[in-house]
C-alpha cells in the first residue's frame, strides 16, 4: 500500500513550544540546511509526519474508534454541543498535560 502525503497548505495551523537541548537544535539545523530545507522547523515537521505515515494504521484505528464513539453519542441523543463538550473533557489541557509530566518527569 502506498502512503499518501497530505499537503499543509489550506489547513489550520497553531503554534506550539518545545524544549530541545542545544547540541539536538544545531544538529536539526545543520540536517536541514543539507536538505535544502527552509529551516529546522520544516525537518522537524517532516519528521512528524513521516512518524505519522509509519503510525498510519494507528492513527486510522484511532479516527476510526472516535467516530464510533461520536456515532454512538449522536444515537443516545446527546447534542452537538454536548458531544463537543464531551471530547474537551476527554482531550486533556495543556496545563494538565504538563502537570502530568512534571510529576512522571
Amino acid at each position: 500500500m502506498k502512503k499518501k502525503l497530505i499537503l499543509t497548505k489550506d489547513r489550520p495551523a497553531t503554534s506550539i513550544s518545545m524544549r530541545i537541548h542545544v547540541d539536538l537544535l544545531d544538529k536539526l539545523k545543520r540536517v536541514a540546511t543539507l536538505k535544502g530545507m527552509a529551516g529546522y522547523q520544516s525537518l522537524i515537521k517532516y519528521y512528524i509526519g513521516q512518524g505519522l505515515l509509519r503510525d498510519v494504521d494507528l492513527v486510522r484505528q484511532i479516527e476510526e474508534q472516535d467516530a464510533r464513539i461520536e456515532e454512538s453519542l449522536k444515537k443516545i441523543g446527546l447534542s452537538q454541543d454536548q458531544i463537543q463538550a464531551f471530547w474537551k473533557e476527554m482531550t486533556p489541557s495543556d496545563q494538565a498535560e504538563q502537570d502530568r509530566s512534571r510529576v512522571q518527569g
